[in-house]
């Protein structure tokens, strides 16, 4: 599948989109992520929970009718088990969370907004992907990647 210039128009459109609803909502402040870990602000986890609750059943909704994506990709769901490598892989991105007050979307936010710390952050991101590559590239070029259910291989 190959995306035209159309295609990658609307994709930036969405993703400054995306930012400026994640900076509307201030989840690029620290302080405001660190609140919502110290369990002393709700109103983040409430953010989270109205966006899973329109996205679930919509989601729901376009795989029953069979809908494609704007490259032609099928949107299909599927239930995917546990396995020790969610769990790891979970704890190492909220570790990361904790300590940069920050995950990927709104770190790129941060930069954007002059938060000199998001450099730090921003170079991390590229370091867990050097590092994973490498781990790839070490297990002869390949990895499974996605949920757990559809496997697909994945080359550097």
């Amino acid at each position: 599948m190959q995306s035209s210039l159309g295609h990658k128009v609307a994709g930036l459109l969405f993703g400054a989109g995306f930012g400026f609803v994640l900076a509307a909502a201030k989840l690029h402040e620290y302080e405001v992520i660190h609140a919502m870990l110290r369990l002393e602000e709700a109103y983040t986890f409430l953010l989270m929970a109205g966006a899973i609750g329109v996205s679930m059943p919509l989601l729901w909704l376009l795989d029953r009718a069979k809908i494609t994506t704007l490259l032609g990709g099928r949107i299909a769901l599927s239930r995917s088990k546990v396995t020790k490598a969610n769990i790891v892989g979970g704890a190492l991105f909220g570790l990361g969370w904790a300590v940069s007050g920050t995950c990927p979307g709104p770190a790129v936010v941060m930069l954007s907004s002059g938060a000199g710390l998001a450099v730090l952050t921003v170079l991390g991101l590229f370091l867990g992907l050097t590092i994973r590559d490498r781990q790839v590239a070490r297990n002869g070029g390949s990895a499974t990647v996605g949920d757990g259910e559809q496997r697909l291989v994945a080359t550097p």
